[in-house]
């Protein structure tokens, strides 16, 4: 998921500014607007692979957002941001072209989830199947076969697992995994990850104790290498 962009239009600016920080953190390119004509701008020339729109903004609303996009033949993905006293109709949102929709206040993992899950369904060119040393994953039916047999895993071993698969090559710290995978209300703590990392090592390396795809990246926390 890395160097996927995001526009975030959103008024409140505390709001806007967590929400960065947040999907920053996650390795996503982030575009930032108050309102909604300029966001609308925004979205019409850098065409991101996600917006994520407050129901009301100063100008245009998220709904005639939602509208003016999907006139223009855009196929961004759009989650609609609303309050909880906003009378949301679930229906008209999507039929004006919303994917989803998230109610405020909401949290990190949330939200997370929510984009994730609607950015598979939106960009058909992600891969379905990754594949690493003897290691098969397929991210459509939840399976993992090494060496053409398949690999039991927990939940939260798998959750490990494409998130490392969607984060290749790049230094991730123990807070970002944890926070990540388990969320920040989760009850794990740091340890939880190298459990989890041994775990992974030992059903999906060759050698557990010299792992080549698993990486300790040290005063840092792990690397996946393909």
């Amino acid at each position: 998921m890395t160097n996927q962009r995001i526009l975030v239009i959103e008024d409140d600016e505390n709001v806007r500014d967590t929400i960065a920080v947040m999907l920053e953190q996650e390795g996503f390119r982030i575009h930032l607007s108050g309102n909604g004509n300029e966001g609308l701008d925004l979205a019409l020339r850098h065409k991101p692979d996600l917006v994520l729109v407050d129901l009301r903004l100063p100008g245009l609303s998220g709904v005639d957002i939602c509208k003016r996009l999907r006139a223009a033949r855009m196929q961004t993905a759009i989650i609609v941001l609303s309050a909880v006293g906003d009378e949301v109709d679930k229906v008209l949102l999507l039929e004006i072209g919303a994917d989803d929709y998230v109610v405020k206040p909401f949290g990190r993992r949330e939200l997370l989830a929510r984009i994730r899950a609607v950015l598979r369904r939106t960009l058909p060119d992600q891969p379905r199947t990754v594949i690493f040393g003897e290691t098969e994953v397929d991210l459509e039916r939840r399976i993992v076969l090494r060496a053409s047999q398949e690999v039991r895993m927990t939940p939260s071993e798998y959750n490990l697992l494409v998130y490392f698969l969607q984060n290749p090559d790049r230094a991730l710290t123990r807070d970002m995994i944890l926070n990540s995978v388990w969320g920040y209300d989760a009850a794990p703590n740091t340890r939880t990850v190298d459990a989890h990392v041994v775990k992974l090592r030992q059903k999906l390396e060759p050698d557990a104790e010299m792992p080549r795809h698993f990486v300790t990246v040290h005063g840092v926390g792990y690397r996946f290498l393909p």
